[in-house]
C-alpha cells in the first residue's frame, strides 16, 4: 500500500506509478488464500476474515480504500426488502424473502422521511463518522481512507421504496415524486452537515442514479430534483476542505457534466461510464477511478486480460488523478487465475 501514491492523486501530484483500489477482491476467499496463503473461507470466524482481507490489501498495494458508513440500515424503520441475489462466496448473501410497507403509489407520493426518521443527533453522528474513518485507518494504514453516504439521494429513495413503488410513484406524478425526493434531501442533509464537521478528509458519495441503459428517469428531472440537493450536499464538505469522490453503478455519461458541476473532487465509475469522455474534459483537474470490465476477467483470455488494462492505462496514464480499478467488482465466481494475471499485468504497466 502507499498512502503517498494515493495523497498524491487525489491531489492531482502524479505519483511514479498509477495507484489502485478494487472492491469486493478482498473478500473473494479463493482468490485471498492464493494471494496470503492464510486459510480462510466464507464461514471463517469475522476476526480472521477481516485479518485476511487487510492482508490482502496490503499484498495488492491498495493506495486507497473504498467505503461509506450510512447505508440502507439507517432507513431501517420503515424500508422495503428486496431480497438478495447470490453475490457473496458460498451464497452466503442470498435472500429470497422479500416485502414492502407501500401498497399504492399515493402513499409514496406523501412519504416524509422526517416524520418516520425523525431529526439526528448532530454530535453523535459525527462520532460515528470520525470512528468508522478511524476504522477503516486502522485496518489500512498505508491506503488513504474515507468515510461517507451510500444511501445519499436516489439510493436512498431505491431503499425505502423498492424499484416497483419508486417507479409507480414517479410515474403517477413526476412533480410530486420530485417533491417527495426534495423531503428525503433535506432529511439526509443532516448526515452531509455532520460530516462536514467531522474530522474525515476524504469523502465517498454514493448514488446510484441509472442503470447500464442510461437514466431511470426524465434527465429534466434529475436536472430540476437531484444535482441541485447535491449542491446543497456539498457545499458545507466543500467548505471544510474535503475532497468529495462521487460513485454511482451503471452508465452516467450524460450527467457526467452535471455532477462535475456540483463540486466533487472525482468520479468512480462502471465499465459503461465514457471514461475516456471523463479523462477528455475532466483528466487534469478531477480524480476518476476505474474502469476495466469484470466480465473480461470472468471470461476473457489473457490476452484480453491485457488488452483491457491497456487500454484503462492508456486512457488514464497522463491524469495525474488517475487511479486503476476494476468496475464494478471482483466478485467471488472470478477465476483466482485471471484475477492473479490481472494483477500482474497492472503491476507491470503501472509505471510512469
Amino acid at each position: 500500500m502507499s498512502y503517498s501514491d494515493g495523497l498524491a492523486a487525489l491531489n492531482l501530484e502524479m505519483p511514479s506509478r498509477v495507484p489502485r483500489t478494487e472492491y469486493s477482491a478482498d473478500a473473494h476467499w479463493d482468490l485471498v488464500r492464493a494471494v496470503t496463503g492464510l486459510p480462510v473461507d466464507a464461514l471463517s470466524p469475522e476476526s480472521v476474515r477481516q485479518h485476511a482481507s487487510d492482508e490482502f490489501r496490503r499484498a495488492w498495494n491498495y493506495d486507497l480504500v473504498w467505503s461509506t458508513l450510512v447505508s440502507g440500515t439507517a432507513l431501517d424503520k420503515l424500508r422495503t426488502d428486496m431480497g438478495h441475489a447470490v453475490y457473496a462466496a458460498g451464497g452466503v448473501d442470498y435472500r429470497s424473502d422479500t416485502s414492502c410497507p407501500f401498497r399504492t403509489p399515493e402513499e409514496v407520493l406523501t412519504f416524509d422521511p422526517w416524520e418516520v426518521y425523525g431529526t439526528k443527533d448532530r454530535a453523535q453522528l459525527i462520532r460515528d463518522f470520525e470512528a468508522h474513518y478511524q476504522r477503516q485507518c486502522a485496518a489500512s494504514p498505508d491506503a488513504v481512507n474515507m468515510s461517507g453516504i451510500y444511501i445519499t439521494l436516489f439510493s436512498g429513495l431505491i431503499e425505502i421504496f423498492g424499484w416497483e413503488m419508486l417507479l409507480l410513484g414517479a410515474g403517477t406524478d413526476m412533480t410530486r415524486f420530485g417533491q417527495v425526493a426534495n423531503r428525503y434531501a433535506s432529511w439526509i442533509q443532516q448526515y452531509f452537515d455532520a460530516l462536514a464537521d467531522s474530522d474525515v478528509p476524504v469523502v465517498m458519495v454514493h448514488d446510484d442514479i441509472v442503470w447500464t441503459s442510461g437514466p431511470m428517469l426524465n434527465p429534466a428531472w434529475y436536472r430540476q430534483f437531484v444535482f441541485p440537493n447535491y449542491k446543497s450536499f456539498f457545499q458545507p464538505l466543500l467548505d471544510s476542505g474535503k475532497k468529495i469522490l462521487f460513485t454511482s453503478d451503471g452508465t452516467f455519461t450524460m450527467f457526467v457534466d452535471d455532477i462535475a458541476a456540483t463540486g466533487v473532487h472525482g468520479f468512480v465509475m462502471e465499465p459503461t461510464t465514457d471514461m475516456q469522455y471523463i479523462a477528455d474534459k475532466y483528466g487534469q483537474t478531477h480524480v476518476f477511478i476505474g474502469n476495466a470490465d469484470t466480465r473480461v476477467l470472468l471470461s476473457g483470455t489473457k490476452a484480453e486480460i491485457r488488452q483491457e488494462v491497456a487500454r484503462c492505462m492508456a486512457i488514464g496514464k497522463d491524469c495525474p488523478g488517475f487511479f486503476m480499478a476494476v468496475g464494478n467488482h471482483i466478485p467471488a465466481n472470478t477465476p483466482v487465475e485471471n484475477a492473479l494475471y490481472y494483477n500482474e499485468v497492472y503491476e507491470e504497466l503501472s509505471r510512469r
